[in-house]
């Protein structure tokens, strides 16, 4: 039997009067996912694209691929060099258990033991947000009679992408259902919010249980292993220190250090951002915003200097490479609905973003990683930044017919 003699089998079961309508809306996201809707239009329901939302939504989720390659790799490596380092012995859990039962291991130089060891991470908190941010999904849904769309399968993957591996399934499941309500629904749901769902959830992990998502604890998921992440060297002591920590850019630029699930690697995000800027799904004008606002104020920053503050001199490539700035700027800062929607407030919008980062970072010690919190700042002032520039566009052509 075909995937699509299944789907068309067990339809009636979830339609109206049908012994599964409850779960109707959840059914024909999935379904949608999969096949193109049977209810399209035959015209671009658009007036300047022709690209729908389950197309959108289904460029990203293929984009974040590499991140999630190279989230269950990276994992793997530094879970299995913490534990060869500590003793295998000394390790207990179901995980390990499953490594040694099939044969695999916990070997760090062997690429198998390294990719399943990851994955044994990823998979328990990526379900857990499905789940959880799920029914909740297909509870605003039933009630405002809507479908549920494909825009939560993006927000599940971003938000797992962004947690980090240790972090327990209970606060996975209450970030999410935080996010999913206080930053999507409460407006309306997709397409109407103002915040971006899962940094919204991320964010309130942040604050309301510090001590999980913060910490040189936290970053490997081995008990008793503690391992500070490059900012947090870079805080402390310099980024020229970053060597004796056995940090070169290069590893940071590949992304073989320490940090949340699939936040690591530059290089597997600017392959998304090449795929989302291909397929037109991101505006360019965002990422080039960005970039301007986080090299032009980090470069005023090195050359003002500070004789007490070592962040000061940490050069632009050094920003771009370490903690969530890649992986903000391609998959958060290019996302359509809580971003400027004109061309030359994405401009503005994406610097904002770029020299807020730069400016948590450096001068807020509280906060060595500042993208999460500068792209939710960015995101309240979107609609002002839309404002101003469409006013002063009003005035342009107001001049224009005076004379």
């Amino acid at each position: 039997m075909s995937l699509r003699d299944f789907f068309d089998k067990i339809e009636p079961h979830f339609e109206k009067g049908g012994k599964y309508e409850r779960y109707f809306s959840l059914y024909e996201m999935v379904e949608s996912f999969v096949y193109t809707p049977k209810t399209v239009t035959t015209n671009a329901p658009h007036v300047r694209s022709f690209i729908d939302m389950k197309r959108i939504m289904t460029y990203v989720v293929l984009a974040t691929i590499p991140c999630i390659l190279f989230a269950w790799y990276n994992t793997g490596v530094q879970a299995n060099a913490a534990i060869a380092a500590l003793g295998e012995t000394a390790q207990t859990g179901w995980r390990i258990w499953i490594l040694q039962t099939i044969g695999i291991g916990l070997n760090p130089d062997s690429f198998m033991a390294n990719m399943l060891h990851g994955a044994l991470y990823f998979f328990p908190i990526y379900i857990t947000t499905l789940v959880a941010g799920g029914i909740f999904e297909v509870i605003f849904a039933t009630v405002r009679k809507h479908e549920v769309n494909e825009g939560f399968l993006v927000t599940s993957m971003l938000y797992t992408l962004i947690l980090p591996a240790s972090t327990p399934l209970w606060q996975v499941a209450l970030g999410i259902i935080f996010g999913v309500v206080v930053g999507k629904e409460v407006f309306g749901g997709t397409g109407k919010n103002f915040l971006n769902p899962a940094l919204t959830g991320r964010a309130f992990l942040y604050f309301a249980y510090p001590a999980y998502m913060s910490g040189d604890s936290i970053w490997v998921p081995v008990d008793g292993y503690s391992g500070a992440t490059a900012l947090a060297v870079t805080a402390a002591d310099g980024h020229q220190q970053l060597v004796d920590f056995g940090i070169t850019w290069m590893d940071a630029f590949l992304g073989f250090v320490p940090g949340s699930l699939g936040e690591t690697s530059t290089l597997a995000c600017l392959v998304g951002l090449v795929f989302l800027l291909a397929t037109r799904i991101a505006n360019w004008r965002l990422i080039v915003g960005c970039m301007v606002g986080m090299i032009g104020f980090s470069t005023l920053l090195n050359l003002i200097g500070s004789e007490t503050n070592p962040m000061f001199a940490m050069p632009w490539y050094w920003h771009l490479v370490i903690g969530g700035y890649a992986f903000g700027m391609v998959f958060m800062v290019t996302e359509p609905v809580s971003a400027s929607h004109t061309n030359m407030g994405r401009y503005f919008y994406g610097a904002l973003i770029g020299v807020m980062v730069v400016m948590i970072r450096v001068i807020n010690p509280a906060f060595p990683e500042g993208m999460m919190l500068a792209i939710l700042f960015g995101n309240v002032f979107a609609p002002l930044i839309d404002y101003f520039v469409v006013q002063a566009n009003i005035k342009m052509r107001a001049k224009r017919h005076e004379h």
